[in-house]
């Protein structure tokens, strides 16, 4: 493990169960992501960056090796300390937007803060809402909104706490090219104010060029080139 990364995978693998075959999907990944560097993660539908993700946000246990995030081995914590660090820790940005259906557009960017005990900054809410191009649905709720703007207000949501690192699950996906601009501009900002680091998986390859770095991931493991 490099001492100065913020998030280390060393020798992670990760199986599944298919009717009587193990699938393995990944295969003793080594990956470490220093404060500060925004990586992409590129590779074919069902090739594990998902998985991936979700092992980097302990949202998922490897079979093997070992996760360290920001200092903190994740398997030396349990529930509920886990979500708490995650949440605290962590911005997430997920495929299927993962709003709250109950709740508004503004209610979804605060639960975040509202869920670790930090100020809900209602000022802060409305200048990224600003930002995106959202701050006239802050009071609608995901059921009014078009996929492109359910996926900003999740971004909004994943970066109001000012996350060390963010995870991003093909961010871009459901935005036109300059609503895809907007938030790669703002993860840029993020990693330059906070010194956050980001972990993007994607298909697109102008998204990815935005990118420090790409690596693909192929038969389990990570390679810098196909």
């Amino acid at each position: 493990m490099n001492s100065d990364a913020l998030l280390s995978l060393e020798g992670v693998s990760r199986h599944f169960r298919s009717g009587m075959d193990t699938v393995k999907v990944l295969d003793g990944v080594d990956l470490d992501l220093a404060a500060g560097q925004r990586l992409a993660i590129m590779g074919a539908s069902g090739s594990g960056k998902s998985t991936l993700l979700h092992l980097a946000a302990g949202m998922d246990r490897p079979d093997a090796g070992t996760i360290t995030l920001d200092g903190q081995a994740l398997d030396g914590l349990r529930e509920p300390a886990l979500t708490r660090f995650r949440a605290r820790r962590v911005g997430l940005v997920f495929q299927d937007f993962n709003l709250v259906e109950s709740l508004t557009v503004y209610d979804n960017i605060a639960l975040v803060p509202w869920l670790t005990a930090l100020q809900t900054d209602r000022e802060a809410i409305e200048a990224l809402c600003d930002s995106l191009g959202i701050a006239r649905l802050m009071n609608r709720f995901p059921a009014q909104l078009s996929g492109g703007e359910k996926q900003r207000a999740a971004i909004a949501r994943a970066l109001i706490h000012q996350p060390a690192l963010i995870l991003a699950d093909e961010p871009t996906g459901s935005l036109d090219p300059d609503s895809a601009d907007i938030v790669l501009d703002l993860f840029d900002q993020s990693v330059r104010a906070l010194d956050c680091a980001v972990l993007m998986v994607t298909h697109n390859q102008d998204a990815a060029a935005r990118m420090d770095d790409t690596l693909y991931l192929t038969h389990g493991q990570l390679a810098t080139a196909r």
